[in-house]
């Protein structure tokens, strides 16, 4: 089963690196989270709001960001 973060406030959470493939983050709040070569293949983050989150070399294949808040996210390399 896939990890599931409905609506969490992960607020400024630092999940570099973090294994997160196939999770629901759906409505979930990242601002300012540090996701820095985070895997979030098939992810799904629909409606969730990322501003200012750190995306750097994160693998987002297949991830769905359907209504996802991207104000000021850093996504280099992703």
């Amino acid at each position: 089963s896939h990890a599931n973060f409905e609506g969490a406030n992960l607020s400024s959470a630092d999940l570099e690196g973090a294994n997160l493939s196939g999770a629901n983050l759906y409505n979930a709040n990242l601002e300012g989270a540090i996701l820095d070569d985070a895997i979030l293949n098939n992810a799904y983050l629909e409606n969730a709001y990322l501003g200012n989150a750190k995306f750097r070399s994160a693998k987002l294949v297949g991830a769905c960001l359907d209504g996802a808040v991207l104000i000021q996210a850093n996504l280099d390399h992703a």
